[in-house]
């Protein structure tokens, strides 16, 4: 028997990104970059600080639109979309995960993994089942009602990695998930995006300088001089 191909999930093609740095000078940051991720992969981009590993999972997600070049999601050029159609795109097929966790100070844990669903006009009985079903998986169950002062910092970053998978998004972008983490703490993270991957087939994108992150990805990416090449073991 042959070996299934995996489905492609998300395509980039000749993205370039220029911020301008003042009268007629632009900083080039991505130089026609060219990324193709696969159903159910977990990818690992390193690069050096400043390299525009943020940038690039900016563009991915539909955060930030390129100088020019496209990204396609399942078939769909996110850029398109305008604006608003884009969000909406984001919001129901996209997860992400940064290294401060951006949780809303006034809500408890469960509102916070929310917040996605109810924008997307899920409604509340149905999304705060599945809102608890996702902090029991991450190991917060007795944490609900907890608002994020209340959570230590690790904790803060598992109720993060639980909004980012409320609606079942096919791709996850992560950028730096752990970098505001000790070694410990940051370890069990990784083991539990890993996990989580594994048992739900997400696709994750993770942009990190962590060496241990970088031993768990199926294929590891270097971006540098605004391009992405292979690290080969």
């Amino acid at each position: 028997m042959g070996v299934t191909k995996k489905r492609e999930l998300l395509r980039a093609t000749g993205v370039v990104k220029e911020f301008p740095t003042g009268r007629d000078q632009t900083l080039l940051v991505l130089r026609g970059l060219e990324l193709t991720v696969t159903e159910g992969e977990f990818l690992i981009i390193v690069g050096p600080s400043g390299s525009g590993k943020s940038t690039l999972l900016h563009i991915l997600g539909g955060l930030e639109r390129p100088t020019s070049g496209e990204v396609f999601i399942e078939g769909e050029n996110l850029f398109a979309f305008p604006d608003d159609a884009l969000a909406s795109f984001r919001n129901g097929s996209l997860g992400f995960i940064f290294q401060f966790h951006h949780l809303l100070p006034e809500f408890t844990a469960l509102e916070n993994v929310l917040m996605p669903a109810l924008i997307r006009k899920e409604s509340l009985s149905h999304a705060r089942e599945r809102g608890k079903h996702l902090l029991a998986e991450v190991g917060l169950a007795d944490r609900l009602n907890h608002r994020p002062v209340e959570l230590s910092g690790g904790e803060q970053q598992r109720v993060a990695v639980a909004r980012a998978l409320i609606n079942e998004p096919r791709l996850v972008l992560a950028d730096e998930p752990s970098g505001n983490l000790d070694v410990e703490n940051g370890n069990r993270l990784h083991q539990l995006i890993m996990d989580m991957s594994r048992r739900k087939g997400t696709t994750f994108v993770i942009a990190t300088h962590n060496p241990d992150l970088t031993t768990r990805g199926d294929r590891v990416m270097r971006l540098s001089e605004g391009k992405l090449t292979n690290v080969v073991e």
